[in-house]
């Protein structure tokens, strides 16, 4: 049984570890309310985007289709981005993203595809070193807080990979907020460019439009700046999910370590008045003896 001085000693530590998970966690809280505004004020941008394309590539078939909407023709070469923060205390924020990546990743290969990983994140490159470690092409670090200039690094190296010809489809998966207490691992393919956005279609309102330059010049300038829209958004989400996540965890570990003083304090109590006791009878019983 450890001494008293060593449960003192322990329950000190705990008590040092409790003020600093509750400090972590009103921090989270405090961030929490500027991301999440954050990241719905930037769906509306990307969804219109979407939306805009979705009427452009209404227009457009064929050979007149940009590469970047219609595609390659083939599969068989996939880059995957995964999307992570660089810091962790977050629970199973970075892991959940990181699980559903590895599972596409594993059924490209078993299908005998070609896949790559691009990580944009410290969290998702230490996860994903292990296993695909071999496979990477790049890893950015997301920052403290997401930034476009980040995401436009990031977007020019997927189109440079694309228009070398090294790779025919693009996934990117990372965590969509819901609320405070959920976010869902979510995968968005950005090359062929997915229409199936969601998003409302636009309204013309019986009008007929003439666009100036024409519809394939258009989506020539707007698709890759849709890949940019699209990782920064995704940034943006994770960033909101990630700052609810920690501090969910962050909640969890300083009730953790209410408990665990609370055991520890009756155990040490418990412990003293043992030693008094006996402290007591062996004086009793020595002045019997005189």
């Amino acid at each position: 049984m450890p001494s008293l001085k060593e449960m003192r000693s322990r329950i000190a530590s705990v008590k040092a570890t409790q003020k600093i998970t509750k400090a972590m966690q009103m921090v989270a809280a405090a961030k929490l309310r500027r991301a999440q505004d954050a990241a719905q004020n930037g769906r509306p941008y990307a969804e219109r985007m979407a939306a805009v394309i979705a009427n452009l590539a209404g227009s457009v078939s064929g050979e007149d289709a940009p590469k970047l909407l219609a595609g390659t023709g083939s599969d068989r070469r996939e880059l995957v981005i995964v999307a992570t923060s660089d810091r962790g205390l977050a629970g199973g924020f970075n892991s959940s993203i990181v699980r559903a990546a590895r599972e596409h990743v594993g059924r490209g290969i078993e299908a005998g595809k070609q896949v790559s990983i691009l990580t944009v994140g410290r969290k998702a490159r230490d996860q994903l070193k292990r296993l695909y470690g071999d496979r990477s092409v790049a890893a950015i670090e997301a920052g403290g807080s997401p930034s476009l200039e980040t995401a436009r690094q990031v977007a020019a190296q997927v189109l440079d990979l694309f228009e070398r010809g090294e790779i025919d489809v693009v996934s990117l998966f990372y965590s969509r907020f819901v609320s405070v207490v959920t976010q869902a691992p979510t995968r968005k393919q950005l090359i062929p460019a997915s229409l199936e956005t969601g998003a409302p279609p636009i309204d013309l309102k019986g009008a007929a439009y003439e666009y100036e330059p024409d519809e394939e010049t258009i989506l020539a300038e707007l698709l890759p700046r849709n890949i940019t829209v699209q990782i920064f958004s995704a940034m943006l989400e994770n960033q909101a999910g990630f700052y609810a996540a920690q501090m969910a965890a962050m909640d969890n570990a300083t009730r953790n370590a209410g408990d665990m003083i609370a055991g520890l304090t009756l155990q040490y109590n418990r412990s003293r008045q043992a030693q008094i006791t006996k402290e007591l009878i062996e004086i009793i019983s020595g002045a019997e003896a005189l």
